[in-house]
């Protein structure tokens, strides 16, 4: 215990210095949340191939690709709440301790637990895109009860507004993450591995620009051993309750 209070210090110190904190986010941080990780035990490529997800399947197969997106994000994420790793994080922005939350999850609970500046690496749940004519519609509006759905004004196929396999990452996002990575002394790291490109560089860039990485992860990552100056081990939701409280000590 008296290590990990000592962590806890260090890392607490860490965010009490920075003059520009960064956070990135993975799977982990929601996983208490309801909504199964992708990789790893219990993942949900142990119950899928990993090619529904990707985007000439999608074209290709758009009513299979569907029902599988179906099965896979708007049912367990539909009644997913933030969890108080999430409401932490937007506690700590409220109160100006960290800047900018980048995360590769799909699933608005930053948003909804109240932080204000995020940056979806991966796009969001929350809205479907034409692929014809490029418009948008809440996922809310829309009736999933034919598939795949279609746009109401030209007909066309709709698509998660997700990044599928084989494609870019929104500019805006790409290009904002670069740039937090670019300003950040501290980089606050939870809940990924890191194995997921490009994503998983945000880190690195960070670390490389000078940038001390904080690292909160129940084992670990391909961070851990490489560029994490303090790693707490252990579920997002108790290290962020346990940060918040040192931090107010």
């Amino acid at each position: 215990m008296k290590k990990s209070n000592t962590k806890l210090n260090q890392a607490a110190n860490l965010l009490r210095d920075s003059k520009h904190t960064i956070v990135f986010t993975g799977a982990g941080i929601s996983v208490e949340s309801g909504i199964p990780p992708f990789r790893g035990e219990g993942g949900l490529w142990e119950k899928y191939d990993p090619i529904v997800l990707d985007l000439n399947y999608f074209l290709q197969n758009p009513k299979a690709s569907w029902q599988a997106l179906g099965e896979l994000f708007y049912g367990p994420y539909g009644d997913a709440k933030p969890n108080e790793a999430h409401y932490a994080l937007a506690r700590l922005e409220k109160q100006g301790i960290i800047k900018t939350v980048i995360t590769q999850n799909i699933d608005n609970l930053h948003q909804e637990a109240g932080s204000q500046n995020v940056y979806e690496f991966h796009g969001t749940l929350q809205t479907l895109v034409c692929l014809d004519c490029g418009e948008k519609y809440f996922a809310k509006q829309i009736n999933f009860d034919n598939l795949p759905p279609r746009c109401l004004k030209d007909n066309g196929i709709l698509k998660p507004d997700v990044i599928l396999f084989g494609e870019a990452i929104p500019e805006e996002a790409a290009s904002q993450s670069a740039k937090e990575a670019l300003q950040a002394d501290v980089i606050l790291v939870i809940g990924t591995t890191g194995e997921v490109m490009p994503a998983c560089m945000i880190p690195y860039k960070a670390q490389e620009n000078g940038a001390k990485v904080i690292e909160i992860n129940p084992n670990k990552s391909n961070y851990t051993d490489s560029i994490t100056d303090v790693f707490l081990q252990g579920k997002a939701t108790e290290m962020m309750q346990a940060l918040e409280v040192e931090l107010r000590s």
